[in-house]
């Protein structure tokens, strides 16, 4: 058996034979800039929102509201329905169009995912800088969505399928790390632009094109990962393909699971009905609960409407703007805590003391928004240093999620499907990450006029929630190939009884999972 001479780690999978190459380095830093995209549509319209000559052109309402009615109970000031589809018509969008992505990125290739991704974002984002009424803000908006759908259903695979298992963790983060970057320059921009006067608003959505072109020149240039050809037939391109990325002679172990892995996925082409087979529960689960809670932290409240929650607290236009850019840098350099740490320290250490951080400071802010502001909202007058201590709060909880559920949200459930149910998989991942960010973004500032202070402990209970949810149900999957990730539910205390423990190959009885694959190895 070829694999036998492979060594194995103290947790029984294979050890394959890899270097960290210049190669698949540099191709990981250009598919994890498919996160910018992401990351600056975040970053981009809670400060536009905040504008004052972009509320006078397209809710003149709200802008009135804001500047003359001083009996508006502040926690009320920016509710509208309108203006949050502006915000949240993207996700709901994203939603939709991952689902689609599926096909294409199995059929076509994750590379050409990426690619109809940044065309679509392009298109979206020189409408929403042309736009000359509402529905044309929205339209943009949906097709901004669309592309991110697609980037954000093959990102992660992409860089799943690329990095070496020993990497995988931090090399996959770099999406997370290109998310937040984006945020950041989005909220640079929309600082300076702010300046600008009419003009700001403008520069602002349609500099979304950035990042979105450099996506889909990246695209262009990337190769195809060897997963991906074998799934299409080109073996031997794959072969060779993977020979380079790896670095080291001694690929055939690797490429013979590649291989296996193929042919068992060629007899599941079903593969969205595959999905409700008992023996993928644990992935399902996973798919659909770790989008769900990674809403429920509150990030993307805190994020999407950093500037108009900044403004609520008592802060000027530009000083609300300047402190969603110093979110957006505690954003960046957390993430990179997590790129160090993540296969070092492991998954489930980073979502729990992040679970924890994010508990502690949302009670935080609860309570000191609760002492000045109460339930009506309207502090006679809210000290500065007040003011900067709530701002420290919340920027401790984004370095919490920065670490933790920002990029492992998309890490874990990308490094864990198998391969005859990873496009499928994935896709349920993104779509209900992006449904769910929908309903939170349409939501908010009605949650916010109506429960005050006390939204943040909503999502501090949730918090809690997740928090026992990784302790409980979620196996650590760092170091694993991720052909052999079966080995994690089979050890679990609660999945193992969903995953089928014996099956049959060549009249031989074995064990399923990472077992099948040493054996057809052979």
């Amino acid at each position: 058996m070829p694999g036998s001479a492979i060594p194995t780690s103290p947790n029984g999978d294979k050890a394959y034979p890899r270097n960290l190459t210049i190669f698949v380095t540099f191709t990981c830093v250009v598919a994890a800039m498919g996160g910018l995209i992401f990351g600056y549509d975040i970053g981009i319209s809670g400060g536009v929102s905040s504008m004052d000559p972009f509320l006078k052109k397209f809710f003149p309402s709200i802008h009135r509201k804001q500047m003359h009615d001083e009996l508006t109970n502040q926690y009320c000031k920016f509710n509208s329905q309108v203006l949050t589809m502006f915000s949240s018509a993207l996700y709901l969008a994203a939603s939709v169009s991952s689902l689609v992505a599926s096909t294409v990125t199995r059929k076509l290739g994750r590379k050409y995912s990426m690619l109809v991704g940044g065309v679509l974002v392009c298109v979206g984002a020189i409408i929403n800088g042309f736009a000359q009424d509402v529905w044309m803000l929205i339209i943009g908006r949906i097709l901004l969505g669309f592309g991110i759908g697609f980037a954000n259903q093959s990102v992660p695979l992409y860089l799943s399928e690329m990095a070496p298992y020993k990497y995988r963790g931090s090399l996959n983060t770099g999406f997370q790390l290109s998310i937040t970057i984006g945020i950041l320059a989005a909220n640079v921009f929309n600082y300076y632009n702010n300046i600008d006067g009419n003009m700001g608003w403008r520069l602002s959505l349609g500099g979304a094109t950035v990042p979105a072109l450099a996506v889909t020149v990246g695209s262009m240039i990337l190769p195809e990962t060897p997963n991906s050809m074998i799934e299409r037939g080109k073996f031997e391109e794959a072969r060779a393909k993977l020979h380079r990325i790896r670095g080291v002679d001694d690929i055939d172990e690797e490429f013979n699971d590649l291989t296996y892995a193929s042919e068992e996925s060629r007899k599941h082409e079903r593969q969205w009905r595959n999905l409700w087979q008992k023996k993928y529960i644990p992935h399902l689960t996973m798919a659909i609960l770790i989008p769900f809670f990674q809403q429920l932290t509150g990030i993307n409240v805190i994020i999407l409407y950093a500037p108009v929650l900044f403004k609520t607290i008592g802060f000027s236009g530009n000083a609300s703007l300047m402190s969603a850019v110093i979110l957006g840098t505690i954003n960046v350099l957390a993430t990179c805590v997590s790129i160090y740490g993540v296969d070092k320290w492991g998954r489930r250490f980073l979502f729990l003391e992040g679970g924890a951080q994010m508990f502690i400071c949302q009670v935080a802010v609860a309570i000191f928004i609760g002492i000045k502001f109460g339930v009506n909202g309207n502090p006679d007058d809210l000290p500065k240093w007040y003011a900067i201590i709530v701002v420290f709060f919340i920027c401790i909880h984004v370095v919490g999620f920065a670490w933790s559920w920002g990029p492992l949200g998309w890490l874990v459930p990308s490094e864990i499907f198998p391969l005859e149910i990873r496009s499928a998989a994935q896709s349920i991942n993104v779509s209900f990450n992006m449904f769910f960010t929908f309903l939170i973004a349409q939501s908010f500032l009605t949650m916010l006029c109506h429960l005050k202070f006390g939204i943040f402990l909503f999502f501090a209970l949730w918090v809690v929630v997740m928090t026992m949810f990784v302790y409980m149900f979620l196996p650590e999957t760092k170091n694993i190939p991720i052909e052999e990730m079966a080995i994690v539910w089979k050890n679990h205390w609660f999945w193992s009884r969903f995953v089928v423990n014996v099956d049959y190959l060549n009249g031989a009885e074995i064990s399923t999972g990472v077992d099948i694959i040493m054996n057809h190895a052979s």
